[in-house]
């Protein structure tokens, strides 16, 4: 029996895998790298080893290193989580070469799935249905085609190309993101399916042959090819659902499956499925199969690993219906473009258990983070897993949507207003999706509050940063903030808003109530003060009372309001003089690695052409030219780091008429 496990991987899914070995009895080990030293999961281990430096290539993705944190904790077992190592056969095999424990499948079983294309030839012999598939791009003719990464997932290393113009760029930029992310940049095509739903089998086999599916997932909600909302069941007729298993488990059975497994398909609106790729781990998503089937699929792995046979041979009953949503630092209305910063507060109302089952209906949340925690530019974007149980597909929907809406995460941007946006959307709650969900419906890209509430929620922060003052005054702190014996000059507070600089002014009398407050000469609205202090405003608005959470970190202002939160930031009173930008500098929306440049000092550019690459969170983010004009300066080079804000390129409009 496995005594003492290391998990080969980080975040949520390290802290889920111990979950389950606290209630076996099983000793922990985590490895990390300097910048997770003081994450989570780190500290819920029974034991920690240090992976020296940062990214991935110099840490989780290092077998050796991984082999001797196993060695020198004395860990007899080792579980790889999903993503960097998982799905490497020779990881696999190097850890049974150990003397170790490996909680996965078989290395020749991820060797024959994780090269796609010999996976197609191996399952089209099996009877599992396919794509058109080529190895060569120059012998396609039909379009649209997907190009897809042959080795790893997650989406990266994915284009949709739509005519034969866009097929040789679009191959280069795939294999570029490939070998970055997987160390593995071959690709291949396939024919791009209209209107698909992305649908998957969760499968389990045991080393005494029997191999059981456990369920349909439905994961059609995406973002360039990376899942964010997962469910299950999968709306699906019976008889499909069948056929889907029965597809599922042959191809577990054609390489000799053991442990946990995805078999993932592409669904058309026909009623067709095929093939797309079989992923030889435990998913980001396995929630959703674990809240309606009742079962432990980590408490299983380990069981299979030590041998044990699987308590069932055949898809268990399914009770009610599971939604997860995968809550990530990004900005969707900005091209989603990852943010990075301390993550202030992280706080969701209603959860009921943390990484296990629960009583229902109710709340899981699976997280990799909490209050105070960094989110960086070397990891995966994504912060936490929310799932709801419900009796209904409905009912689950409404209660994830409640909690996202109503949860409290500072000092980041997420995808938050849009999962709720797409958790009501009609079309969604009528199981009206597919994989071209969020191309169809830009209005969920809109954020949570409206436009016209933005003055009242910068009210709130300036009334919240009164009264904190005013508590902290060491004289006079009964007195009302700005307060004259002769009404003079009401108080003037500036903040930068998501979308400009927004300018508060209020007035408030002897008794502490607001005498008068504007942000914009057109808004006539009744408000009155009913009470405020440094983290709670609550105002009467035209006879409606609302409340407002304010939580203050430094400049930055975050408020939670009864239609939405945002982020403001306060600007000085009297500002410091800056140095002057050249006209036309481009600045880096985030902190990364510049991958390449594309022009050089002096090239003539259009607007839109690219300049440089950008990579962060193990994605590409083109920079692109703003206007027609010439490039007259690139200060940072080929591999050159870069923070928020830093000077990426110069180009000068001007020079184009010269």
């Amino acid at each position: 029996m496995i005594a003492r496990l290391l998990v080969a991987n980080r975040g949520e899914i390290a802290r889920r895998i111990f979950a389950t070995c606290r209630t076996l009895g099983v000793e922990t080990v985590a490895v990390h790298s300097d910048a997770d030293a003081d994450a989570p999961f780190v500290g819920e281990a029974d034991r920690a080893v240090r992976l020296p430096g940062n990214t991935p290539a110099e840490t989780y993705l290092r077998v050796d290193l991984i082999l001797d944190a196993a060695r020198r904790s004395g860990a007899d077992a080792v579980h790889p989580g999903y993503g960097f190592l998982a799905e490497n056969a020779d990881f696999a095999a190097a850890v049974a070469d150990a003397g170790l424990t490996w909680v996965g499948p078989p290395a020749a079983a991820i060797a024959a799935m994780g090269d796609k294309v010999a996976a197609k030839t191996l399952l089209a012999a099996a009877g599992v249905p396919m794509l058109p598939t080529w190895t060569d791009p120059g012998q396609v003719t039909d379009f649209p085609v997907l190009v897809k990464a042959s080795a790893g997932g997650g989406g990266r290393g994915m284009r949709v190309v739509r005519d034969a113009d866009g097929l040789a760029g679009a191959v280069a930029s795939a294999s570029r993101e490939a070998a970055s992310a997987f160390g593995d940049g071959t690709v291949f095509v396939e024919r791009y399916v209209e209107r698909g739903r992305h649908v998957e089998v969760q499968i389990f086999g045991d080393t005494h042959g029997t191999v059981a599916a456990q369920g349909v997932r439905e994961c059609s909600i995406q973002r360039r090819h990376q899942k964010l909302v997962e469910e299950a069941p999968g709306v699906l007729p019976p008889e499909l659902r069948q056929r889907l298993h029965e597809a599922a488990v042959a191809a577990g059975r054609t390489v000799g499956y053991v442990g946990a497994g995805t078999v993932e398909f592409l669904l058309a609106p026909t009623g067709e499925f095929f093939f797309l790729e079989m992923n030889t781990r435990l998913q980001v998503e396995h929630p959703v199969t674990e809240l309606t089937t009742g079962l432990d699929l980590v408490r299983l792995q380990l069981l299979v690993a030590e041998g044990e046979p699987l308590p069932f041979t055949q898809a268990p009953p399914v009770d009610g219906h599971a939604i997860e949503v995968r809550l990530c630092a990004e900005d969707p209305p900005r091209d989603w473009r990852p943010a990075t910063g301390t993550l202030h507060r992280f706080a969701v109302p209603g959860v009921a258990v943390e990484f296990g089952g629960l009583t229902r209906p109710g709340l899981r949340l699976d997280s990799g983070v909490a209050d105070g925690s960094t989110v960086g530019v070397h990891y995966d974007s994504m912060l936490t897993k929310l799932v709801a149980w419900g009796p209904t597909r409905a009912q689950a929907a409404r209660l994830l949507a409640g909690a996202l809406a109503r949860a409290e995460l500072h000092g980041v941007a997420t995808n938050r207003d849009l999962l709720v946006r797409v958790l009501r959307s009609p079309e969604f709650l009528a199981a009206e999706v597919d994989t071209g969900f969020l191309d169809r419906h830009p209005e969920v890209f809109v954020p949570l509050l409206p436009a016209a509430e933005l003055p009242l929620t910068a009210l709130a922060a300036a009334l919240a940063s009164a009264a904190a003052r005013r508590a902290d005054a060491p004289v006079l702190g009964s007195l009302p903030s700005g307060w004259r014996n002769v009404a003079a000059f009401p108080q003037v507070t500036r903040f930068a808003g998501p979308d400009g600089e927004i300018e508060v002014r209020y007035r408030l009398d002897r008794t502490g109530g607001l005498a008068e407050w504007s942000t914009d000469p057109s808004d006539d609205r009744s408000v009155t003060l009913v009470g405020a202090t440094g983290d709670r405003v609550v105002l009467d608005v035209d006879g409606e009372r609302r409340t407002y959470r304010v939580h203050r970190v430094g400049s930055e202002v975050c408020v939670d309001g009864p239609d939405g939160a945002t982020s403001l930031t306060g600007l000085p009173r009297l500002p410091l003089p800056t140095a002057e930008l050249a006209a036309g500098s481009l600045l880096a929306p985030l902190p990364g690695t510049v991958a390449r440049r594309h022009v050089e000092v002096g090239a003539r550019v259009a607007a839109g052409d690219p300049l440089l690459t950008l990579e962060a969170m193990k994605l590409e983010h083109p920079v692109l030219a703003p206007v027609d004009g010439v490039v007259t300066d690139l200060p940072v080079p080929t591999g050159g780091q870069v923070e928020t804000g830093a000077v990426l390129a110069v180009v000068d409009p001007t020079e184009e008429d010269a």
